[in-house]
């Protein structure tokens, strides 16, 4: 079983936005998605709430993750792998909070979403600083990126990152698609499948196999390169 932590320093980062859609576009592509909200706001679930409305084709399971649970939470993964679960996503609240932190060191992979700024980018460099030496995989998303091309605020906050190859893909934009699929309780991908955003989403799940499996084109940096983030 494979295990995704999205973790951000402050909100606004579109962090839930991006799980549920995350968890969809997996799930389309043959996984057995578990999706673990470990947030208080418990955006998630209330997302959940609204999936069932929906009778949505595609099964993904959302169920809190409670603090008094977390102690045990390798053996919990070991469950879900065990009943046949093949990736869990983790809704945290902020990485300040030991829960996060406990995610950090099970988690496969941490996805750091940050607004296109340069003080945004500032702020969740301190969360990968703590995940790089929790010895973890971690890339930062670029998320809410104007959708006009070339934007400079984008590309400013964007080329340190590419630079030392930090940097998940592709670049997601802020795009309606978003905030009206998770309205309906829908991914991004089951709302407008032709849609940019959809396009962007699975592409963006693609990248972050791609970290599990290893391919060479598409891996994160070594030692060095993320170092020098965490400096």
């Amino acid at each position: 079983m494979r295990s995704i932590a999205l973790l951000t320093q402050k909100g606004g980062a579109g962090k839930t936005t991006l799980a549920a859609s995350l968890a969809v576009a997996a799930a389309q592509a043959g996984e057995r998605v578990i999706a673990l909200d470990l947030d208080p706001q418990a955006s998630l679930l209330r997302w959940s709430t609204y999936r069932e409305a929906t009778n949505a084709v595609n099964q993904v399971t959302i169920e809190p993750l409670e603090g008094e649970r977390l102690p045990h939470l390798r053996a919990i993964l070991e469950g879900l792998a065990g009943v046949g679960f093949t990736l869990a996503i983790f809704d945290t609240a902020s990485f300040d909070s030991a829960a996060a932190r406990v995610v950090t060191e099970a988690a496969d992979i941490c996805l750091l979403p940050t607004r296109p700024t340069r003080l945004d980018v500032a702020a969740t460099a301190a969360t990968f600083r703590a995940v790089f030496l929790a010895k973890r995989k971690a890339a930062f998303v670029l998320n809410q990126c104007p959708p006009t091309f070339g934007s400079s605020r984008t590309s400013e906050a964007a080329k340190g990152l590419t630079d030392l190859e930090v940097l998940a893909a592709p670049m997601l934009s802020a795009r309606m698609d978003f905030q009206d699929a998770i309205a309906k309780g829908l991914g991004v991908t089951e709302y407008a499948r032709q849609g940019r955003a959809a396009q962007e989403i699975e592409t963006l799940w693609s990248w972050t196999r791609a970290q599990f499996d290893g391919t060479p084109s598409q891996t994160l940096p070594d030692n060095h390169s993320r170092r020098q983030v965490a400096a």
